[in-house]
C-alpha cells in the first residue's frame, strides 16, 4: 500500500478513536437536557487535514459505535449525530480545501457553526419528537429558547476549541510521521489574534452556559 495512503489510515483510524472517547467521556450538560461533547473538534481537524470526505467517514464511524456502546436514542440519534456533526465539520473542511489559509479556516468554521444550527433547527423539529417522546408543540416550543442557543454555544466552543489545538496537532502528528510534512519551510509561530479570538469565544459560550443555568 502507498505510504501515504497508510499514513492517512492510520490517522484517520486514531482520530476516530479520539472523537469516541470525546463523546464517551467528555460529556457535560449544557441547556435544559442537552449535553455537549467535543467529538466535533476532532471530526472537523480530521477534516481540515484530509478534506470533508475524511469528516464524513469519521462521523459515520464513530455515530455507528456510539448508537450500539453509548447512545439511548437508537438508530434516530445515530441519524441526528450524523447530520450535527457533517454540518459542522464538512462545511468547515469544504471551505478550508478551497482556500487552505487561515481565513479560508476561520470563515469555513464559522460557516460550519450557521449551518449545524439552522440545520439542526429543522431536524430537531422533526425527528425530536418521536426519540424524545414530546410532541411536537413542546418540541417547537422549546426550539428558541433552547434548541437554538444550544448549538450556538456549543459550536462556539467547538470553532474556539479547533483553532487552539489545530497547529498543536498538526506539528505532534508530523513529528509522528503520521501526516506529511510541508514542502515549504514553516515557523511553527503562535498567532496571538487566533489565540485571543478563540479565548474570547470561549469566555462567551461559557457565560452564555452560566447565565442560561441562573435564569434556569
Amino acid at each position: 500500500m502507498d505510504k501515504n495512503k497508510t499514513r492517512k489510515l492510520t490517522t484517520t483510524g486514531m482520530l476516530c478513536a479520539l472523537a469516541y472517547a470525546a463523546a464517551a467521556f467528555g460529556r457535560v450538560p449544557l441547556i435544559l437536557f442537552l449535553k455537549y461533547d467535543p467529538k466535533d473538534v476532532i471530526i472537523v481537524i480530521g477534516g481540515l487535514i484530509f478534506g470533508p470526505l475524511t469528516s464524513l467517514v469519521i462521523t459515520l464511524i464513530v455515530s455507528v459505535v456510539q448508537m450500539f456502546t453509548i447512545s439511548g436514542t437508537g438508530i434516530l440519534g445515530c441519524i441526528m449525530n450524523i447530520i450535527s456533526s457533517c454540518c459542522f465539520a464538512c462545511t468547515a473542511s469544504f471551505f478550508y480545501k478551497k482556500k487552505r489559509r487561515l481565513s479560508g479556516a476561520i470563515s469555513g468554521l464559522i460557516c460550519g457553526v450557521c449551518c449545524q444550527t439552522a440545520v439542526m433547527l429543522l431536524w430537531n423539529y422533526l425527528i425530536a419528537p418521536v426519540y424524545m417522546g414530546y410532541t411536537r408543540e413542546a418540541v417547537a416550543e422549546l426550539l428558541l429558547p433552547a434548541f437554538l442557543p444550544f448549538n450556538l454555544i456549543k459550536g462556539g466552543l467547538n470553532a474556539a476549541a479547533t483553532l487552539l489545538l489545530y497547529k498543536p496537532v498538526i506539528t505532534a502528528l508530523r513529528r509522528l510521521n503520521l501526516i506529511e510534512p510541508t514542502r515549504s519551510p514553516e515557523k511553527a509561530r503562535l498567532n496571538i489574534g487566533v489565540i485571543l479570538t478563540a479565548l474570547l469565544i470561549l469566555i462567551t459560550c461559557i457565560l452564555l452556559i452560566l447565565s442560561f443555568r441562573d435564569i434556569i
